[in-house]
């Protein structure tokens, strides 16, 4: 017997209450709580178990032996996942709806069967044909690619078992449904009892299985957090529909490395891979411009060269704006803020305007320096070097703190035929890189003056 109880659960963060209210305490999302039916099984008292199968075993008696896995057919999605597919791992891919999660799918699909593998593709959001379509229109031909049109999971998993396929796509996971749970697709119970169901077929069957993950419209993935937690890998396919470019990050991953990242360009016949973003980004780059300046970054273990753009103009209103594009905006007032403070500039009344070309959203400090360089250029209307990269982060007092993974930041600068670079100069000691001039700056001011003077 069981016993049965009513809740309330957030369908964003899985935050749970007895009662109904207008926001979510946890995550202070408005009108997020659905009701939802829990049945507990009762034990009673003293009922016999069944001695578990597996037993403790000591450090120096287990087996140091690598993971078995599938080379993908892409050279950076190997390098992304640590090597290839995981035999038997669980991966959550999500996105923006039309970013092309399917079409990434579909491709990796298509090189696993290449490679004798059978691989089925649940498609629960369409028909069979609708997919098919897909398919032909990438053309992707392929005899052990079977695609199956289901949402019920007792008719998907009867249908694995039989089939026993090595690799195994859901799209998506939020469409699909577990009859015995009296709660609707989508929801965080049913999402819960899925990812763990499809984790226990996995590691079972030792079945490679990619789900294909919503997010809300703030970016986040949709579902309960306990989901990020179920799986070993966690990738985030991101983008401008604008712009062609697609970037596949690993948020999580048991596997390999992390924050790694995996450059696509959107073409006519599917996602290309490119293999020198730094290129791909600097191509339409207008030379000798006011208020562009290239930065190296970092992103996990990949070293990029961007640009960044800034445009001052004067305004005729009270507020003046403060917009930016791939840039925390927080950040960016901070930087507007130690920029008027150190240098005098009267940016409250200007609109200031920041984007990085390219589609990317770069988080980390590294940039803070190129950000402030490229305001202060467009500001007084003075063009940088263009054979000059910058880098470095800006405190609050106005000083340049020394960043981390500099000589890789270096080596990618001078391989795309760059001669100086401007970086903190804490980070000069110990620095032994030749074929590039390298200018140590402590203070806001002493960039400004050796940039802009």
């Amino acid at each position: 017997m069981g016993k049965t109880k009513m809740f309330w659960n957030c369908q964003e963060c899985g935050h749970r209450q007895n009662k109904w209210s207008g926001s979510c305490s946890a995550c202070q999302k408005w009108n997020t709580f659905a009701q939802e039916i829990e049945v507990k099984t009762v034990e009673r008292y003293g009922e016999f178990r069944l001695p578990s199968a597996s037993q403790p075993v000591r450090l120096d008696q287990v087996l140091n032996q690598e993971s078995k896995r599938y080379p993908t057919g892409m050279s950076q999605c190997d390098r992304l996942l640590g090597g290839g597919l995981v035999i038997g791992s669980l991966s959550l891919l999500a996105g923006d709806p039309g970013i092309g999660k399917s079409t990434l799918m579909l491709h990796l699909a298509d090189n696993f069967a290449q490679l004798g593998l059978t691989v089925l593709y649940v498609c629960g959001e369409e028909s069979v044909e609708q997919t098919a379509l897909r398919a032909r229109r990438l053309k992707i031909v392929s005899p052990h690619l079977y695609f199956f049109s289901e949402t019920n999971f007792e008719q998907i998993q009867t249908h694995i078992e039989r089939l026993k396929p090595q690799v195994l796509i859901i799209d998506s996971i939020q469409i699909l449904y577990k009859s015995e749970i009296p709660s609707a697709p989508g929801s965080v119970t049913q999402v819960r009892e899925l990812a763990t169901s499809f984790m226990h077929l996995a590691k079972k069957l030792n079945i490679s299985t990619f789900l294909i993950g919503h997010v809300t419209k703030s970016g986040e993935i949709a579902g309960p957090r306990v989901l990020e937690h179920i799986v070993d890998t966690v990738l985030e396919f991101e983008g401008d529909r604008q712009h062609g470019y697609r970037i596949l990050r690993a948020v999580k991953n048991r596997f390999g490395p992390t924050d790694d990242i995996v450059l696509f360009q959107m073409q006519n016949e599917g996602l290309k891979e490119i293999e020198n973003p730094s290129q791909a980004f600097l191509e339409e780059r207008v030379l000798e411009s006011p208020g562009s300046v290239i930065v190296p970054t970092v992103e996990g273990s990949r070293p990029l060269l961007i640009e960044i753009q800034a445009l001052v103009a004067a305004t005729a209103f009270v507020t003046p704006a403060r917009r930016s594009t791939g840039l925390d905006p927080n950040r960016l007032a901070l930087l507007l803020a130690v920029l008027e403070k150190r240098m005098g500039y009267t940016l409250f009344r200007n609109d200031v305007y920041v984007a990085i070309t390219g589609g990317l959203k770069i988080l980390e400090p590294g940039i803070d320096l190129g950000v402030l360089i490229a305001i202060a250029s467009s500001f007084s209307n003075r063009s940088i070097d263009t054979d000059t990269a910058v880098m470095g982060e800006v405190g609050l007092s106005g000083e340049i703190r020394s960043i981390a993974r500099v000589e890789l930041r270096l080596k990618e600068a001078i391989n795309m035929g760059f001669t100086r670079c401007v970086l903190p100069k804490r980070n000069l000691k110990g620095l032994s890189i030749q074929g590039i001039a390298l200018i140590g700056v402590e203070r806001v001011e002493d960039a400004i003056r050796e940039l802009l003077s």
